[in-house]
């Protein structure tokens, strides 16, 4: 026979829900009519909690809601909780590109702007035609890549003496390659096209891990290369790469050869991620 109190049951906490949903939204459009918009995006929260089935319907209001109400936090430098209501609303709309771009935007205005830069990218890449998005994106790089990057890239010697000298290597037996600070990845797609069968790139910067990323996957190599947002002396075995490399490259130098900590990089490398020299 069926259950008669147990359908009683799961019909009367149903009921409750419905109940408790619809005084929520009551009390989320009287708070927002009364610009109470801390207390509005808390009655949000609950509803889009208690009923995931309205988030759709609910969206655009919740997302003008919480744009308020972190105006306000960041007036009153409560910064803690400013991070906190987006850091909510992105588990509930985590592939929202409107949530991302604004995150991004208070962090940039902060100074942020490695982290600006991360979720300014994300929503360009769930949106590639959201204007706002890209516009942001491009400005936070400005800040962020070095007008080195240009013309080092764009010096084919050096790019050549860099290829000739991984695929010597690779013929030689460096079969598993470490590009540390890997950059745009140019280092590490010259190790892949030089037949390495495994190649790993770390980079610490946010912008420039994004950059590494967009620029081996056009180039088809998303799959061959791991790429690991994290500064080489954080790598660690197994847990980042399998086993030690038989070859480390770097181009972590600047003008003055040492200001990039090359020195402390390869010591770290070849104590920790190279295997014994043959």
């Amino acid at each position: 026979m069926p259950n008669c109190n147990a359908k009683f049951h799961r019909g009367g906490r149903e009921a409750s829900r419905r109940e408790l949903v619809s005084r929520s939204l009551q009390s989320a459009q009287h708070c927002l009519e009364e610009q109470d918009f801390g207390t509005a995006y808390a009655h949000y929260l609950l509803v889009l909690n208690l009923a995931p089935e309205l988030k759709t319907s609910v969206k655009e209001t919740f997302q003008f809601t919480l744009f308020k109400w972190a105006e306000e936090l960041d007036s009153l430098a409560r910064i803690q909780d400013l991070f906190n209501c987006y850091e909510q609303a992105l588990e509930l709309y985590p592939n929202d590109e409107v949530i991302c771009n604004s995150m991004g935007e208070h962090l940039f205005r902060m100074g942020f702007r490695d982290e600006a830069a991360g979720y300014f990218h994300k929503a360009v890449k769930l949106n590639p035609d959201f204007v706002d998005a890209k516009e942001n994106f491009y400005r936070v790089a400005n800040w962020l890549v070095e007008r080195w990057h240009f013309i080092m890239l764009n010096d084919a010697k050096r790019n050549l003496t860099y290829l000739k000298a991984i695929e010597k290597a690779v013929r030689s037996g460096c079969n598993s390659v470490l590009d540390i600070g890997t950059g745009t990845g140019i280092l590490s797609m010259f190790a892949k096209k030089a037949g390495a069968s495994c190649v790993y790139a770390c980079e610490l910067s946010k912008t420039m891990y994004e950059l590494a990323c967009d620029v081996v996957a056009a180039n088809n190599m998303e799959r061959e290369i791991k790429l690991l947002h994290l500064k080489s002396l954080d790598i660690e075995i197994p847990k980042h790469i399998p086993e030690r490399v038989s070859l480390v490259v770097t181009e972590t130098v600047d003008a003055g050869l040492f200001g990039e900590g090359i020195v402390e990089s390869l010591i770290h490398a070849w104590e920790h991620l190279l295997l014994p020299p043959k």
